[in-house]
């Protein structure tokens, strides 16, 4: 079995995606490849994001859920160094030709992938209670 095989069948299926004829290549591209994606990698993202917060002295847990909601925001849209380790792990779960496709548009792929990701986090908001924390390694 390839690689892209192997990919594909370990991914999520989303029952709630839908498809028209017409949407744009960008927005099929979203519902068939980056929304099971990032569900797959959920867990691992509850992961990371426990270790950012570690990492920046747990101050996340002392916020009100508004405050926390923008604190996400800003981990994911405005730190770098973490909005591409978030993108590094979507992308390397791409076949080769999903990667072809990313490469074509991916200023406007990755705006798509970070608010995925951020909607993710707020609806999980919850996930991140102070009672749940990793250890910053």
């Amino acid at each position: 079995m390839n690689r892209s095989t192997s990919l594909l069948q370990c991914r999520p299926e989303i029952s709630s995606a839908l498809f028209f004829d017409t949407m744009s290549p960008d927005e099929r591209f979203q519902n068939k490849t980056l929304r099971p994606i990032i569900k797959m990698q959920s867990d691992l993202f509850v992961a990371v994001f426990k270790n950012y917060v570690a990492k920046h002295k747990n101050v996340f847990y002392g916020l009100s859920v508004e405050k926390q909601i923008h604190y996400i925001e800003n981990a994911i849209h405005k730190d770098m160094k973490f909005r591409n380790s978030l993108k590094g792990m979507i992308i390397g779960q791409f076949t080769v030709e999903e990667y072809s496709f990313y490469i074509s548009n991916s200023s406007a792929l990755n705006k798509r992938m970070m608010n995925i990701v951020k909607e993710r986090f707020i609806s999980d908001i919850q996930l991140f209670q102070k009672d749940t924390v990793l250890e910053a390694i």
